[in-house]
């Protein structure tokens, strides 16, 4: 007997195959049948008519940073809501395990670097996670029975030399060869008990709660090589890695060490996150060097790219982008009152300005267009009616520049100002742009950082405002490739068995929607973290149905409150990937 039967849907199956209308039935978490319409006889305990509405497999977000959320929100939202059923977490470098039971002042470091670095309120991290685990695999199964969606972890670099050097992993000192040891050993515990693998950073936008570059940026080539090699000897195991040319453009020092991570693991390596824009043209080339070398060096390096454009606000008054321009974090690190007087100085502002036009600022030059801003949020008497108004606008009215204009609004309100930069790469010749890159053999639709900067960026809903966009907008993609991307693409780069597809005995990992309302909505702040914190969250239209292992888990974007997700653990449930 079938437990549900889907009749009448409009196939979508991941392959790429043209769309076709089918009964699909469901039994024992999987696929059992997919036939065409009216064929199935034998009797399903529910069943629903789908008649003119798409079905597809789930979808598969590649760089999410739920290790926590996933504590006091089984089902990661807004993912799921968004269609996503499997998430790939513990990346950049940071995971909550291991823990070195000596040291029990090791969870309230990793507490205050991932609030730090990744954007995460301290307070529920304190609240909402448990840290009742040592080993990575204690972390595993704590997770193990209590989620909705499926969700696989790398083991973080950082977390790794913590654990064996202590305080020391924050400086510039070497492993010593018993420590090397010690971490590798480490490593192999973490992948033998289901880590998909290694991540690890040396970015230079990283730093932990006490303003220290986090550990993995003080490791040199020889103890990436050796982890690396680790990597390569478990099966269904990936690399992923952050380099400061990440943001922007890659040195040639950077690209050698994908090349030779990748190649010396034998494992695919992914990297986050390119960005597109043809007002950069030479961009994409070079970040996509490390891919063309990679595959003749007997490796591969993949990189992770966003279809949408994910905005993210901006605030003079706590931890941002702005604070990585060169020379900015002086100043937006002071004192509040001390911050506002420094920021009304006219020279100082100019001198900012000058730094981030530099070419040192790199990317983050474009975010000191400050006439192109638009005002959120305000809390002042004094702001009253500029929330949605461009900055630019204001300026021209008061007879001020822009960004003089900006400081006094956001000064009005203590700081507090909420900002969002308009995009400077939405022109039709970088869309045009990115549909030709993503058809590059080592480019992936990913990104998206869920589960991380939760007041600050909302990346989780880029499945469905992509699918929008595609039916109804730029159509960039047909419909079945872009299901393809979302789903089938990243499965098979991770090596998922049975995963992201629709066919007979997969998983029954499945999303329902209407093509005529798929789409995203707004992100809105709202204040449902342990401890009433902010975060910003993004309601999906047009969803019908999510299933997890073959039970709902939403119908009409609400959360059925069921938990049938399962910890993804690498050699049983991946396979080893070749990179070839």
């Amino acid at each position: 007997m079938l437990d549900h039967l889907i009749k009448g849907a409009t196939v979508v199956d991941g392959t790429g195959a043209p769309a076709r209308t089918a009964d699909v039935g469901i039994a024992g978490g999987r696929i059992t049948v997919v036939a065409e319409p009216g064929t199935v006889t034998g009797p399903a305990r529910s069943s629903e008519d789908a008649t003119g509405l798409v079905l597809a497999p789930g979808f598969v977000d590649p760089h999410t940073h739920y290790d926590a959320q996933l504590f006091w929100d089984p089902y990661a939202t807004p993912s799921m809501n968004h269609g996503v059923t499997t998430v790939a977490g513990g990346n950049c470098g940071f995971t909550l395990a291991p823990l070195n039971p000596a040291r029990p002042e090791d969870a309230d470091y990793t507490r205050r670097m991932m609030s730090k670095v990744e954007g995460m309120a301290l307070t529920a991290l304190e609240e909402g996670v448990e840290w009742s685990w040592h080993t990575f695999g204690e972390y595993l199964d704590a997770l193990e029975g209590r989620i909705a969606v499926n969700a696989g972890f790398m083991v973080g670099h950082c977390a790794l030399r913590r654990h064996v050097m202590g305080e020391d992993a924050t400086g510039p000192r070497r492993p010593t060869p018993d420590e090397m040891r010690e971490m590798l050993r480490l490593l192999h515990e973490a992948m033998d008990a289901g880590a998909w693998g290694l991540s690890t950073t040396q970015s230079a936008t990283h730093s932990d709660g006490d303003g220290r570059p986090v550990a993995s940026r003080h490791a040199g080539p020889e103890e990436l090589l050796a982890l690396a090699r680790a990597v390569g000897e478990h099966e269904g195991t990936q690399l992923e890695a952050i380099v400061a040319g990440c943001l922007d453009q890659f040195s040639d020092a950077e690209i050698d060490l994908l090349v030779e991570m990748s190649a010396a693991a034998g494992r695919p390596l992914n990297w986050n996150v390119l960005t597109i824009d043809s007002a950069v043209p030479e961009r994409v080339p070079r970040q996509l060097l490390p891919s063309e070398r990679a595959r003749k060096a007997g490796g591969r390096v993949v990189a992770l790219t966003m279809p949408i454009l994910t905005p993210m606000n901006m605030s003079l008054g706590t931890f941002c982008a702005l604070n990585l321009i060169p020379g900015w974090g002086e100043v937006l690190g002071l004192p509040v009152p001390e911050r506002i007087a420094r920021l009304r100085d006219p020279a100082v502002r100019a001198q900012m300005l000058r730094r981030a036009d530099s070419k040192e600022a790199g990317v983050f030059r474009r975010l000191a267009d400050f006439g192109r801003y638009v005002v959120g949020d305000t809390w002042s008497k004094e702001n009253e009616g500029l929330t949605g108004r461009v900055v630019g606008d204001v300026a021209a009215e008061r007879g001020q520049d822009p960004f003089q204009c900006l400081v006094e609004i956001c000064a009005n309100d203590g700081l507090r100002t909420v900002l969002w930069p308009m995009p400077t790469d939405n022109d039709p010749d970088s869309w045009a742009l990115r549909a030709e890159t993503w058809n590059h053999e080592d480019v992936m639709l990913g990104g998206s950082d869920a589960g991380a900067h939760l007041d600050r960026m909302c990346g989780a809903p880029y499945t469905t405002r992509f699918l929008g966009d595609c039916l109804r907008g730029r159509k960039l993609v047909p419909l079945e490739r872009a299901v393809q991307m979302l789903s089938d693409d990243p499965a098979r780069l991770f090596g998922l068995r049975e995963r992201g597809r629709i066919a007979e005995g997969f998983h029954a990992d499945l999303v329902l929607f209407d093509p005529e309302r798929i789409e995203a909505g707004p992100a809105t702040l709202v204040h449902d973290l342990p401890g009433a914190g902010p975060r910003l969250d993004s309601r999906a239209a047009g969803i019908v149905s999510v299933r997890v292992n073959g039970v709902e888990t939403v119908r009409d974007d609400r959360v059925t409150g069921a938990v049938p997700g399962t910890v993804l653990r690498s050699g049983r449930d991946t396979r080893t990937v070749g990179t070839r």
